[in-house]
């Protein structure tokens, strides 16, 4: 019995070592490479030529469904038809959800799924819109629980909390005979989570411009000013910060 024991043992490790599991997995990190190369050329749908196959080769990367989900979240980010928006989102999402469900106490995994919320919850209708509002915060909490030094986590628990300090006591009213309780936001905590962001990661200018975003809502123009000339001054790093940029100069250009 011990001899059969040691030999299952082996017949394992050789099946484990096999060429074919080998060349998979050097295949699947080749991909990997190539797709880092267009992710960080901000081009998406050629990052996904190279990841979605790598994908098929090795199973549970978390890593790598981290970068699928991204890559989803830019694509959708480029379209117009909001249709064709929507079901990149949702499948970027996915990818996000696996890698949550993989790796639970993952702070890039479940800041993953909070940002795919978040960019889609401007296509859902009503009820779906309150439940994403839901989740966001769920997730981004966890993130922020699981390492609280991720900028791009205090920039959306910002926007949360903003977004949710503009809605209005009559629409609050309806939502919550409709659907429950809406959460509660506060533009100053959304300044206290953005002015965080920027503390941690003072090169995203996004983090400057949704700050400046914040203080124009607020009637504070000199601040808001301030806020969004220096996210026009940064460079373009993120696929998102030509429209983010677009944004800034119409807001500026509403100030008095």
């Amino acid at each position: 019995m011990k001899a059969l024991a040691q030999f299952s043992l082996v017949s394992l490790a050789m099946l484990l070592l096999s060429p074919g599991r080998l060349c998979a997995a050097e295949d699947a990190g080749a991909l990997i490479k190539q797709g880092d190369v267009f992710d960080r050329k901000l081009q998406p749908a050629a990052a996904l030529e190279r990841y979605l196959p790598a994908e098929k080769l090795t199973a549970d990367n978390v890593p790598l469904l981290l970068r699928i989900a991204r890559q989803y979240r830019h694509l959708a980010a480029e379209k117009v038809a909001v249709g064709e928006k929507l079901r990149l989102s949702q499948t970027g999402l996915a990818f996000a959800k696996r890698a949550a469900a993989l790796a639970p106490n993952d702070a890039e995994a479940n800041l993953s799924v909070a940002i795919s919320y978040a960019k889609m919850t401007a296509l859902l209708d009503s009820k779906e819109k309150l439940e994403a509002t839901r989740k966001i915060k769920a997730a981004v909490d966890k993130a922020l629980a699981l390492d609280s030094a991720q900028d791009l986590a205090w920039h959306v628990l910002g926007v949360w909390h903003q977004r949710l300090a503009e809605v209005g006591a009559v629409k609050r009213a309806a939502a919550r005979m409709l659907y429950g309780e809406i959460p509660e936001g506060s533009s100053e905590q959304a300044q206290a989570c953005l002015q965080k962001a920027i503390t941690l990661n003072p090169r995203r200018l996004s983090h400057y411009i949704e700050l400046g975003a914040v203080y124009a809502s607020i009637g504070k123009t000199d601040e808001a000013r301030k806020f969004l000339e220096k996210g026009l001054a940064l460079p373009d790093t993120d696929a998102g910060d030509p429209a983010s940029k677009q944004r800034a100069r119409e807001i500026l250009s509403s100030l008095k």
